[in-house]
């Protein structure tokens, strides 16, 4: 299985139709908030299952502010990550997700990809595809693949 995970796209989808025609086909899309109002065209976009939350940009917004998934053996929260002040560092959302029995953690808002593999929880940023702020500022996003054993592989793609 094939998972898109994106975020902090801010309307702006020149970048995210790039990844589509590169990554296709996939499973599900993850778009972890600021979309700001485009999710119907993100979901037509997306041609698969979509699922999004709201992030600080997303006013008058009716998404959630995180959703639990279950992805193979895995459950996931997804969040924009805003609530847990991931701009000062990520060990508040690990803390929270490990405490709800999550096993990964999806997050947006600071538009810096990571991939961190901690001891009870798996924590991931795609970064941004249309305001990166990491060191290069390339836009980026993560693919996840389940594969056959039910193992969840996790890579930061650039454009």
């Amino acid at each position: 299985m094939k998972i898109l995970v994106v975020s902090d796209t801010h309307g702006k989808h020149s970048n995210l139709e790039k990844v589509v025609e590169r990554e296709t086909p996939f499973d599900l899309m993850i778009h972890l908030g600021d979309a700001e109002g485009q999710e119907d065209y993100i979901q037509e976009l997306a041609g698969c299952p979509l699922e999004v939350v709201a992030g600080n940009n997303d006013f008058f917004s009716a998404l959630p502010r995180e959703k639990e998934l279950r992805i193979g053996a895995y459950k996931i929260l997804i969040t924009h990550g805003h609530y847990y002040y991931v701009s000062a560092g990520i060990e508040d959302i690990k803390k929270e997700a490990s405490a709800r029995n999550f096993d990964i953690v999806m997050f947006g808002h600071t538009h810096r990809p990571v991939i961190d593999y901690g001891k009870d929880i798996i924590a991931i940023n795609p970064g941004s595809l249309s305001y990166p702020r990491q060191e290069g500022k390339q836009p980026s996003y993560i693919v996840m693949d389940i594969d056959a054993d039910r193992k969840a592989h996790f890579e930061i793609r650039y454009l």
